[in-house]
């Protein structure tokens, strides 16, 4: 283990006002889960994690957490944050398997939740947690969503998310893999089958364009279809990927493990989108950076980009008149996502907006009465904590409707 979790929660100062805990987007009670741990009651910080956040486990991997929580830390200010994330880590990671959720009685009703990611893993549990009898339905054979199939198994083991599908099932949660709604079944066919209420967490799935010439050739590849199975890809020994946010630095690193000789990222600005310690890893594992490159076009031997000129202030003055064609065996473009189409073209009274997220009061309530959103489609590409913290408040919202529609 890098990092001494027990000596990490000694340095912790359980300050009075834990700023730490302000800096995470949930609220996770930091210093009471540190203390519980430092007093020997691990099963009590555990249920104080699950409990708050049943994905504290996925968000102890993958939260950013130098923005977050240790970003926020007293002793960051003058020396090194407390490493909460391996703390958080260590406690999640070995109570998981013996939490035992309790549910209440079934109460007879039935919620569908539709997409099996953050959102809809948060929404299946609290309602459960509360007597609801819930089915999942995702379009793809495995549960996590963005979790499976967008964040690479070096920085989240898949493992985790196979131990979450059997808490589901435990549960009594029923799940339908290789199901999308909108093909096949639409809404109205949940409606019909006596589902109370429906929720929607179907996350953002097609890749942004950039609209230049060249990008349907087949050199070219979106960061999304590429990170969903890397194995079915054979980019050659260069390649060039434009985007430089998180999803990038997952590209470059999952490329590089791949066999990639010479792995570069460009970005129009003149510093790296994604965290500084997923830009560091990535350096780290040999992935050179360009900046102030705008995409011109793409031709069979790699992008072609026109330079920025920037002047002292970092302000756009400028470009060279002559353009720069890279030689790249493939070109991955990774500058994020948008909703699909299918459930708001085959549902009427469904509204989105013009970017295609849906549109939803601070509670989740879309256009039509009892059905529910979040996450990514509501809020566009977003954190794991974020999508979660958004879902426990719609599940309250959903649990509130379906007991009032009752009376």
């Amino acid at each position: 283990m890098a990092v001494h979790v027990i000596d990490e929660a000694n340095r912790c100062l359980n300050c009075k006002k834990p700023l730490c805990r302000q800096g995470c987007p949930i609220n996770t009670p930091i210093p009471q889960m540190i203390q519980a741990f430092k007093n020997g009651d691990l099963n009590d910080a555990g249920e104080m994690l699950f409990s708050n956040n049943p994905l504290s486990l996925v968000c102890s991997l993958v939260c950013n957490h130098e923005k977050q929580c240790e970003g926020h830390c007293i002793l960051g200010k003058k020396g090194q944050s407390v490493h909460i994330s391996s703390i958080e880590n260590y406690i999640s990671d070995t109570i998981f398997d013996k939490i035992k959720i309790e549910c209440k009685p079934k109460n007879g009703k039935k919620v569908a939740v539709i997409g099996a990611g953050p959102a809809g893993i948060t929404i299946a549990i609290y309602l459960t947690k509360e007597g609801y009898s819930v089915t999942i339905f995702d379009a793809k054979d495995k549960v996590g969503g963005v979790l499976q199939y967008g964040i690479p198994d070096f920085r989240l083991p898949k493992t985790i998310l196979e131990r979450y599908k059997k808490k589901l099932v435990d549960i009594g949660v029923k799940i339908r893999p290789n199901t999308a709604i909108g093909t096949a079944l639409e809404i109205k066919d949940l409606v019909r089958d006596g589902y109370q209420s429906i929720f929607i967490g179907t996350g953002v799935w097609r890749p942004k364009t950039l609209g230049v010439k060249g990008e349907s050739l087949g050199n070219v590849h979106y960061a999304i279809d590429y990170l969903a199975n890397p194995d079915a890809y054979d980019l050659g020994d260069r390649v060039a990927i434009i985007g430089m946010g998180n999803s990038a630095m997952d590209v470059a690193r999952t490329v590089i493990r791949h066999g990639a000789r010479k792995v570069t990222l460009y970005a129009r600005g003149l510093h790296s989108n994604a965290s500084e310690h997923e830009t560091a890893y990535a350096k780290l594992d040999g992935a050179n950076f360009q900046f102030g490159k705008q995409i011109a076009e793409i031709t069979d031997d790699g992008p072609v980009f026109e330079t920025i000129l920037y002047d002292e202030e970092g302000k756009q003055i400028g470009m060279e008149e002559e353009r720069d064609q890279v030689y790249a065996d493939s070109t991955i473009i990774s500058i994020s996502q948008g909703p699909k189409s299918k459930l708001v073209s085959t549902t009427e009274g469904l509204k989105a907006s013009q970017n295609g997220l849906l549109m939803t009061d601070e509670d989740g309530r879309t256009t039509i009465p009892g059905v529910f959103a979040s996450g990514d489609v509501v809020l566009g590409a977003r954190t794991v904590v974020e999508a979660v913290a958004y879902s426990k408040r719609v599940a309250q919202a959903m649990d509130e409707y379906m007991k009032f529609k009752e009376e």
